[in-house]
Order: structure tokens, then C-alpha cells, then sequence
């Protein structure tokens, strides 16, 4: 059975991403827009994981989470516009499991909701292989043969997207959404500039083409 993800968040943009990109990934997805629906929700539906925003209408995200904690051990992830030490300080030690600023690219939000959930559950799939490029999820180490492949952390990202989806037909606009983010304004051939650094480093001597 697919995991329940519970999303609190008010700004339409980021919950209509966020569920979106979930239900994509398998994931049933409920969206509360304030904190009192929230707490309701996590209450009637028992997720397997909350997202919240600490910017809330009425009821504010740590407080919410403070709640949640104090009524069970439901992994949190907490998002907020705010990056400093101070804020994600308070975050984490109102009761979140981890903290992601904003903006943010899905597949980081994605590793971070899989990582979460993986304590409840150890045994999600964390190998993924196609020809004999093996990717592994936990260590965050890709190798070709016997040959260990060097990558940043957008191109694992690219790579393990592709490998997720082997022989699917992806548009640039879901990649664009999945590995730079909901609000991305860049220029507009990253994408092949990264799919050539992949290649120069998956495709050696002749090696057989992957991508």
C-alpha cells in the first residue's frame, strides 16, 4: 500500500507542486492549508509523513509540530523561508525530523521524504541499475563495472531521476520542476550543458552509450 504524506502548506504554488510531484513517486497525498486543518488531518488520516511549512495562517508551523510530536512519532519534514542557524534550531527542536529551506529543487525534498521514511520502513529500495551503471541511494555512489564514478550533487540528482524512470519519455519541464526546482528561472539549456557532463563521465573509452 502506498505511503500517506500529509502536506501543510498554504501557498498554492508549493502545495500544488509538492502533490504533484508525490503522487507521481507512488505517494497518496492529503493538503491541509492552515495549521488547525492540519493538526485535524493528521488525526483522522494517520500519515506516514507530514511535510509543514512553519509560515502558516492562524496556528503557525512549530507550534503544529509541537502538537503533532506530543500526539505521536510521525516523521516531520519542516519547509520554511528561513535558512538561518537560529530558525532551524527552533524547527528541529519543536519536533522536526528535518528542516528544508526555501526554494528547493523535488528530488531534494524527494531523498529527504525517502530518507525519513526508511526509518520506519529499512527496506526501500535503495540500488538502482541499468546496463551496468549501478546507483546507490544511501552512500550517494555511482559505478560503471568496476569503475567508481565521480559526481556532484545535481548530477547524482539528474542521473538517479533518469534511472528511477529508465525508458520513459521525461519533458525538460519535469526535469526542470524535479532537480532545480519549482521556481526555476535559469538558462534554458542547463539541462544538455548537464546531460554532457554525465556522458563525459558515464561514457569512457568507447564505453557504450547510457543516456
Amino acid at each position: 500500500m502506498a505511503e500517506k504524506i500529509l502536506v501543510i502548506e498554504d501557498e498554492q504554488k508549493i502545495a500544488d507542486f509538492l502533490k504533484r510531484g508525490l503522487i507521481y513517486e507512488g505517494f497518496q497525498v492529503q493538503v491541509a492549508r492552515d495549521g488547525e486543518t492540519g493538526l485535524a488531518s493528521a488525526r483522522d488520516q494517520l500519515p506516514d509523513l507530514v511535510i509543514l511549512d512553519v509560515m502558516l495562517p492562524g496556528l503557525d508551523g512549530l507550534e503544529v509540530c509541537r502538537r503533532l510530536r506530543a500526539g505521536g512519532s510521525t516523521p516531520i519534514l519542516m519547509l520554511t523561508a528561513k535558512d538561518s542557524v537560529a530558525d532551524r534550531v527552533k524547527g528541529l527542536d519543536s519536533g522536526a525530523d528535518d528542516y528544508l529551506a526555501k526554494p528547493f529543487a523535488f528530488e531534494e525534498l524527494l531523498a529527504r521524504v525517502r530518507a525519513l521514511l526508511r526509518r520506519v520502513r529499512p527496506n526501500e529500495e535503495t540500488i538502482f541499475r541499468f546496463a551496468d551503471v549501478v546507483l546507490n541511494v544511501a552512500t550517494r555512489q555511482v559505478t560503471r563495472g568496476a569503475r567508481k564514478i565521480e559526481l556532484t550533487t545535481k548530477e547524482f540528482d539528474l542521473l538517479h531521476y533518469f534511472m528511477r524512470n529508465p525508458r520513459q519519455v521525461l519533458t525538460r519541464e519535469q526535469i526542470y520542476e524535479r532537480i532545480w526546482g519549482y521556481d526555476f528561472e535559469g538558462e534554458s539549456n542547463i539541462l544538455d550543458v548537464y546531460i554532457r557532463y554525465l556522458r563525459s563521465k558515464l561514457e569512457l573509452n568507447n564505453e557504450p552509450r547510457v543516456l
